[in-house]
C-alpha cells in the first residue's frame, strides 16, 4: 500500500498574458489503500490534476509525492509508472487494432528479452482479465467487437498489468448506461479491497463518489474548498460551492444509479 500526496500543486497552460491557471495550490492526499473522491464541475481541474499525477502534464509548482518520494523519482528507467492512470474514453487508450490480449500485454513487466506471446504474459494476461471479470477467452477479441463497460474492464487490467502502487480513475463510469456503471464501481472497490490499493477517484457525479470512496475532496475553480470523510462533507457541507453541487443534484428518477441499482450489478458483472 501506498501514498499519493499533491504537495501545493500548481499547473499552467500557456506563457505570459495568455498563461491558464488550471490547477492552483493543490495539496491533497491519498492514504495507503483508500478511494479518495475528486469531484467537481467540467473545467474545474480534476483532469488536469490526474494527469499530473502521472506526468502528463508538467507541474509549476509544488510536487506529487509517492510514499515521500517524487513520483518521476519512483519510475524505473525501464519500467512502467508505480502511478496509473484509467481514462474516461477506453477509446484513448486502446489502440484499435490490437487485440485485447495483446493491449494487456502489453503492459506487463517483463524480463528482457522475453516476448510478449510467452507463455508467462499470457499467463498473467488471462490472469487479469479474470480479475476484472472478463472471460480469458476475450483476449483475442479487438476492443471495437467489445460493449462499452468491457472496454472500460480492459482499460482497467491495462492499468493493473503495470503493477502499479496507486490507480487514478478519472471519470471511468460517466460514459456508461447505468447499470453498467454500477458493475464497475463494483469492480472499483472490489480491486482496492482485495489487491490494497490506493486510488484517487474522479468524478463530477456525487452518487458516483458518495458510494465508492471514504474521503472526498471538492475542487472549484483549480482549488480544493473543501476536503473530509465522505459522509461528513455531503452530508454536511460547510462551503457555499459544495452546497451548490448537492443543490443542482435532481432527485432520482427511476432506473437512475443508486445504492440498490448498484449493488443488483453484483451478479451480472461478466456481463457487461
Amino acid at each position: 500500500m501506498s501514498e499519493l500526496r499533491f504537495d501545493d500543486v500548481t499547473v499552467r497552460y500557456g506563457t505570459g498574458r495568455r498563461a491558464t491557471t488550471a490547477v492552483d495550490g493543490v495539496s491533497l492526499v491519498v492514504p495507503p489503500g483508500e478511494i479518495v473522491g475528486l469531484v467537481g464541475e467540467s473545467g474545474s481541474g480534476k483532469s488536469t490534476l490526474a494527469r499530473a499525477a502521472v506526468g502528463l502534464v508538467p507541474v509549476h509548482g509544488g510536487r506529487v509525492l509517492l510514499d515521500g518520494e517524487p513520483v518521476a523519482g519512483r519510475r524505473r528507467a525501464a519500467g512502467p509508472s508505480p502511478v496509473q492512470l484509467v481514462f474516461q474514453d477506453p477509446a484513448s487508450s486502446l489502440d484499435p487494432r490490437m487485440t485485447v490480449g495483446e493491449s494487456v500485454a502489453e503492459a506487463v513487466p517483463r524480463e528482457r528479452g522475453t516476448s510478449r506471446r510467452s507463455a508467462a504474459v499470457r499467463a498473467e494476461v488471462e490472469r487479469l482479465l479474470t480479475l476484472v471479470h472478463l472471460d480469458p477467452d476475450r483476449a483475442g477479441a479487438r476492443p471495437g467487437q467489445l460493449s462499452g463497460g468491457q472496454r472500460q474492464r480492459v482499460a482497467i487490467a491495462r492499468a493493473l498489468a503495470a503493477r502499479p502502487r496507486v490507480v487514478v480513475a478519472d471519470e471511468i463510469t460517466s460514459a456508461l448506461d447505468v447499470s453498467i456503471q454500477g458493475a464497475v464501481l463494483n469492480l472499483v472497490r472490489e480491486l482496492q479491497r482485495d489487491l490494497g490499493l490506493s486510488i484517487l477517484f474522479i468524478s463530477h457525479d456525487l452518487a458516483v463518489v458518495r458510494y465508492v470512496a471514504g474521503q472526498v475532496a471538492v475542487l472549484h475553480r483549480g482549488r480544493v474548498v473543501e476536503q473530509g470523510e465522505t459522509a461528513q462533507v455531503l452530508g454536511d457541507p460547510r462551503h457555499d460551492y459544495t452546497r451548490s453541487l448537492l443543490a443542482a443534484v435532481p432527485r432520482p428518477p427511476a432506473g437512475s444509479l443508486t445504492t440498490s441499482t448498484i449493488d443488483s450489478t453484483r451478479t451480472t458483472r461478466r456481463t457487461t
